[in-house]
This record gives structure tokens, sequence and C-alpha cells, in this order.
């Protein structure tokens, strides 16, 4: 379970039509559990060794979808999976030539349609993959919090969690 880090497991899978050895989405299901576990909206069950990173900051690919440009050092609302949190752009890493795919550094901030990596540091942690490695944990959207406009949507390529949590699966990889 995250953020909790409570391990339990699931005893049944059911709907109103009965149990299910399986769920998928967009299945509506109550998941029954072994143990007396306090679970919220917004909380994950996920496997014991593969789970989110909470983290608090975070590096992604932005698409801006507002005329307004994206503002370095500018605060949006971030809203990734269930959670919203306020962001805060650390850092403008580059914009994205689209003709060439090569980083453009001279851009100072994003216009729109435009694409550029960019850092957020967060005023909550939440529980985060890279977006190669899970799409649903690892995009979001960010919201002018005083338009409530969704301006910008988000693949997160980098952590400082998922970096530090790579390096501990390789170490702990068994080599033949």
């Amino acid at each position: 379970m995250r953020p909790s880090g409570l391990a339990t497991r699931i005893a049944a899978i059911e709907t109103l039509d009965g149990r299910l050895e399986e769920a998928f989405p967009p299945l509506s299901v109550t998941l029954r559990l072994e143990d007396d576990v306090d679970v919220s909206r917004g909380d994950m069950i996920c496997g014991a060794h593969d789970h989110p990173s909470p983290t608090r900051q975070l590096e992604a690919t932005v698409c801006w979808l507002s005329e307004r440009p994206l503002r370095p050092t500018g605060r949006y609302l971030i809203k990734h999976t269930t959670r919203t949190a306020m962001a805060k752009v650390d850092a403008h890493g580059y914009r994205i030539d689209i003709d060439t795919l090569d980083p453009d550094a001279s851009a100072g901030s994003l216009g729109l349609n435009e694409i550029g990596r960019v850092r957020l540091r967060l005023s909550a942690p939440l529980l985060v993959d890279d977006y190669r490695r899970n799409r649903a944990t690892g995009s979001f959207i960010l919201i002018d919090e005083s338009t409530n406009d969704t301006v910008g949507a988000g693949m997160i390529v980098d952590t400082d969690a998922s970096r530090l949590q790579a390096e501990r699966q390789f170490a702990e990889r068994e080599w033949d």
C-alpha cells in the first residue's frame, strides 16, 4: 500500500455479479483485503517490489497547451492520478525543436504547442514512475491556479527517487 507502506494481500475481488479472479479497467470492483488496513481515495495498491516512488521533485517533458507561456519559476497546480499538489517550475531545461528533435537551450520558456524539458518542485510528495515504465503514474497535467485552465501535459522522465530505485535494483540483480 502506498503511501502508508503497509503490506497486505487481496483476499477477494468482488462485483455486484459475484467474485472475479482478476480485474481490469473499466470494471467497478470491491477489493477485500486479508488485513484490516485503512485505504483511502488516492492510495495505491501495488506489488511489494514494484511500486511507484514518492518524490517532491521531478523532471518532465511537457507539452504546453496555453497561449500564455510557461513562466520560469511559475507556480501551477499539478494533477497526478487522483492527487493534486502545488508545483513550482524549478528550472526550464530546454525547448525541443520539433523539426530536428534537438534541444534548444536558448529558449527561455515554452509557448503554445511547444514541447520542452522542465524540473518541478512539489508541495507534497506524489507517487510517480517514469513515463516509459508506467504511463498512468508517469503522466500529469499542469493547471493555472488563477484560471483553473489546463496549461500543460507532462511525461515524467526522471525523479531522484526513480534514479535511486533503479540503482538499487541494479545492485540487487543476480548475475549468472
